[in-house]
């Protein structure tokens, strides 16, 4: 990032000398190959126009006037019908080891969210059975999006919105009414509806431990009220501790109870309405969604009174809203792609830019166990849950599978593949990376090799293609910082690190670290080292994954 703001800042010095205003459409890039350069500019092509000259004759204008005042360029090449392909000294380069050593654990951190407060949702998986592997995708990428905004300047909080009103925790605790009856031996029977899974059978027992027989005198109705919070209470505990373990945060839980307590959504609806943007037709009340970009209208109480799930959203994002939040972020499902359009007609319906709520949305994940498909059913109770998972391959490796892909496609999890320990196992690739340098160290350690202090002449002996290399890749690390926030992508920071533990790799397998018979040079790839275990530790830590030392 450091070569990106070096050029842009000589390009607007020298676009102010020549009497010429900046656009927006100059562009200051990387090029794909390194035959053009380190950076890359239009901005001749751009102003050429403006300026009354070819392209090209402005591009060699620009090319003298920054060359005699910007030291850290060793030479700018003209290409095509006006390109300027820039060429940093190695210096320039081999001052990020600097930046790195200072930074620590805060290098590639930004101030690129300027404090904006944001408050992500993510997870809130309905209270009605455990997280499975989907809901861990969600949560991995709801995680690392937490840490990568608050790396880039961003004043986050994180939620769980718990589903505890509605029909499907209705059937949750009738689910459990019916396995109680069961273990005492009653003819009860178990509907299409309802949830089957072990779980349910482990909290039957739990209402049997608590109330005997005792439950069989209250009416149906208040039975199932009983089964019901119980069985909230059990799921929600098991949610939490699961992903606690996963290394997930939600600083606060926040339940459809009180919407409802608080009178919350009928207050929504009354807005709505008096904004003209709710009507009522044939006994229901309609949101116009058609009139803000939605494809039709939209029920928000039925015409039997009953409230609608969308009802209670619309509730909801009012009130996260007055909390005087910037930004809210939604992680959900695939299944609620049609849901988005109402949704953010709904905010805007509020007073609010669309632009301020933001949806990511989590594709399906596929199981694979030896080489096949695993099906699954959450309904039936038939689905890997996420704790057992992580059980089977760890923590690490989950996370980082999760967050190996754009959160909205689709992802195989390949079981027998996480739990080898072998460079086709993206995780291990990454996290060997790292092991290997600290390897490094402990040999330096036991051949009492000490590191003197870092200097310019020290690192000038890193001069190899490699060194190179892995220099402006570590370099551009806030880089991508920035672009996985801007684009609210983890996946941003998974390719970066495999990437550069691919260079890292490449780089152990070429050249000598310790037993050079150069003492500079074997400081200078010391140091480099050093700051490539840095960087894929930050990298690594907005992951959620972990960096160790010994594999």
């Amino acid at each position: 990032m450091r070569a990106k703001n070096y050029i842009r800042e000589a390009l607007y010095q020298v676009v102010e000398d020549l009497g010429l205003s900046w656009s927006e459409k100059i562009s200051v890039e990387r090029p794909k190959e390194d035959k053009f350069g380190d950076m890359a500019t239009n901005a001749a092509m751009v102003l050429a126009k403006t300026a009354g000259e070819k392209p090209f004759d402005l591009a060699e204008n620009i090319k003298q006037q920054v060359l005699a005042s910007y030291a850290q360029i060793e030479n700018i090449e003209v290409a095509g019908p006006g390109f300027l392909n820039f060429f940093f000294y190695p210096g320039f380069w081999q001052q990020t080891c600097f930046d790195v050593l200072q930074g620590e654990e805060s290098y590639g951190s930004l101030n690129y969210g300027q404090d904006n407060s944001v408050l992500i949702e993510y997870v809130s998986a309905n209270p009605t059975g455990p997280l499975h592997i989907g809901h861990g995708r969600g949560a991995a990428v709801g995680d690392s999006l937490s840490r990568i905004l608050r790396f880039a300047g961003y004043d986050v909080k994180t939620e769980y919105y718990v589903n505890d009103v509605g029909r499907q925790v209705f059937i949750l605790g009738k689910s459990v009414w019916v396995r109680y009856q069961q273990l005492l031996e009653m003819d009860a029977a178990l509907d299409e509806q309802s949830y089957k899974g072990d779980y349910i059978w482990e909290i039957a027992k739990q209402v049997l431990r608590l109330y005997g027989r005792d439950l069989l005198r209250e009416e149906e109705s208040r039975a199932i009220e009983i089964c019901r919070d119980i069985a909230l209470e059990y799921i929600l505990g098991g949610i939490k501790r699961d992903l606690q373990e996963f290394r997930t945060q939600h600083e606060n839980w926040f339940s459809e109870q009180e919407l409802v307590e608080k009178k919350l959504v009928n207050e929504s609806l009354d807005f709505l309405t008096q904004k003209g943007y709710a009507y009522e037709q044939e006994g229901a009340l309609w949101f116009k969604s058609s009139s803000l970009g939605d494809d039709k209208d939209r029920v928000l109480r039925k015409s039997d009174c009953e409230l609608t799930y969308f009802a209670s959203d619309v509730a909801y994002h009012k009130e996260k809203f007055q909390r005087g939040f910037d930004m809210l972020i939604d992680v959900w499902g695939a299944d609620h792609h049609g849901y988005v359009p109402r949704i953010k007609a709904a905010v805007q319906a509020m007073g609010y830019a669309k632009e301020s709520l933001q949806m990511i949305l989590i594709q399906l994940v596929n199981l694979v166990r030896n080489g096949e498909y695993v099906s699954m059913s959450t309904r039936e109770g038939d689905f890997e849950t996420l704790s057992d998972v992580c059980a089977e391959v760890g923590v690490d490796a989950a996370r980082f599978i999760f967050l190996s892909r754009k959160s909205d496609s689709h992802l195989d999890f390949d079981l027998d593949l996480l739990k080898r320990k072998s460079m086709d196992n993206p995780v291990y690739y990454v996290q060997y990376a790292y092991a290997r340098i600290c390897s490094v160290y402990k040999k330096a350690e036991e051949r009492g090799v000490a590191l003197d202090a870092a200097t310019p002449e020290i690192l000038a002996c890193l001069n190899t293609r490699e060194d190179m290399e892995l220099l402006k890749s570590m370099e551009r690390f806030p880089e991508v910082v920035e672009a996985a926030a801007k684009n609210l992508s983890p996946h941003f920071i998974t390719y970066y690190l495999q990437d550069l533990a691919g260079m890292l790799h490449r780089y152990y397998n070429k050249h000598q670290v310790l037993n050079t018979g150069d003492l500079s040079l074997e400081q200078a790839r010391m140091y480099m080292m050093l700051c490539v275990a840095r960087v894929l530790g930050n990298g690594l830590t907005l992951l959620g994954v972990s960096a160790p030392e010994t594999m």
